[in-house]
């Protein structure tokens, strides 16, 4: 059976502090699995980047690792995955990351989510891509991002439509759901 979309997941290189993060990462990687969708990630064999792989890989998802070639220890390079990408920096990461996706899951992360996060918004507020943005609110973990961005609209800064760019799930078969219907499956 071909594969139907790929999904871009970003994540920790942690695990966090609550056990629920890495129970919806593993949910997730082996919900990718199966609705037939390949996870496209940082490449990273640890924290709820790893969890997310493992689980993908386990119930039978292809999987697309890209990681950037300064953080192939850091993060341990997770080399047995379907496709395995080293990149120069951490701005082609995102790009290839990105370009190989059909939409974008954020589970619980840290800067660099944050940062991943961002960008796909901002290419998504100026239009230049269409793709859907999923926010896994694992127990309300985004629930002050969330804020931010009504606050951010509220004093002007962005348009309410913003919000509308991203879909909010409290867990993983929300998440699924939200991304069937964006893309239409």
């Amino acid at each position: 059976m071909a594969r139907t979309a790929s999904i871009c997941v970003f994540c920790g290189a942690r695990f966090g502090t609550n056990p629920a993060y890495g129970d919806a990462a593993r949910e997730l990687g082996a919900g990718l699995a199966l609705e037939n969708w390949r996870l496209v990630y940082g490449a990273g064999d640890v924290g709820l980047m790893g969890t997310v792989a493992k689980a993908a890989q386990d119930a039978g998802a292809e999987t697309f690792g890209v990681i950037p070639q300064h953080l192939m220890d850091w993060e341990v390079g997770k080399r047995d995955l379907t496709s395995f990408i080293v990149t120069e920096n951490m701005h082609e990461r995102k790009k290839v990351m990105f370009m190989n996706s059909d939409a974008i899951v954020v589970l619980p992360g840290g800067a660099g989510s944050l940062d991943e996060f961002f960008e796909v918004l901002t290419w998504r507020q100026l239009g230049l891509h269409d793709k859907p943005i999923v926010l896994l609110n694992v127990l309300g973990y985004w629930d002050p991002l969330i804020a931010l961005m009504d606050h951010i609209v509220a004093q002007g800064f962005a348009d309410e439509s913003v919000k509308e760019f991203i879909h909010i799930a409290d867990d993983v078969p929300a998440a699924t759901a939200a991304l069937k219907s964006a893309l239409k499956q």
